[in-house]
């Protein structure tokens, strides 16, 4: 009996030493096992504004104001491979300076011929009228620059994003020569939404019209605006 003890202990005394079997499944991962889709590019979505989607493949991203015979026009490149937002950027610009120049000219023609403010002593080349006018009424001229730096600054928060973040912006999709200057995604470029006669057009199609229109007028005024200042300059006297 104490013989069959003894084996026993002894034989589970040395089961604790012995080591143990585990079946491990190793498994191999290969990148051959595994298909990785390359994800393609999302192409960004432009809201329908005005009914007008901007096209980055299509001239100046299909915004209006390409006309017969010219059409395209645009032989320097400046457009050439420029994103929308910059597109947009330009065509702000061009519509500003439209609305400028044909106030210009109408102040022109005007201002030299029919002058009752003042005691009419506003007089001569349009070219002097504002240093005139500084002289003459220095708080009517303070008031005037600060109700053009108000339109300007209401211009600039309904239509441009936040210089900060316009800034980031261009830093990371790495924009260069714009500084702060992006205009916002739902904006339409010139639209403050200045329309106190109610003239917009709610047909797309009549809008664009509309709108090349206004650009073709305001091109041709920028043209004549500078032909009047050089002349001015050039001959010191009024246009007529």
């Amino acid at each position: 009996m104490k013989t069959a003890f003894v084996l026993t202990t002894l034989a589970v005394s040395a089961s604790a030493f012995a080591p143990s079997s585990v079946n491990v499944m190793k498994t191999t991962l290969s990148m051959a096992d595994v298909s990785i889709e390359a994800e393609e590019p999302v192409a960004p979505a432009y809201p329908t504004i005005n009914g007008w989607t901007a096209d980055p493949e299509a001239f100046c991203a299909g915004l209006p104001g390409a006309v017969a015979p010219l059409g395209n026009f645009d032989p320097l490149g400046l457009t050439t491979g420029l994103p929308v937002t910059e597109i947009k950027r330009f065509r702000e610009s061009e519509v500003t300076h439209g609305r400028v120049g044909m106030l210009a000219v109408l102040g022109y023609l005007v201002g030299e011929n029919f002058h009752p403010l003042f005691g009419g002593q506003i007089l001569g080349p349009a070219n002097t009228h504002l240093a005139q006018v500084q002289e003459v009424a220095p708080f009517f001229f303070a008031w005037l620059v600060g109700s053009i730096a108000t339109a300007e600054l209401g211009r600039a928060n309904i239509g441009w994003v936040d210089p900060v973040k316009a800034m980031n912006y261009n830093s990371e999709n790495e924009i260069e020569g714009t500084f702060g200057a992006v205009l916002k995604n739902n904006y339409y470029p010139g639209d403050i939404g200045f329309d106190p006669l109610g003239l917009k057009p709610t047909d797309p199609k009549e809008f664009a019209e509309m709108q090349t229109k206004e650009l073709n007028n305001g091109r041709l005024a920028m043209l004549a605006a500078i032909g009047m200042i050089v002349q001015e300059q050039v001959t010191h006297s009024t246009l007529l």
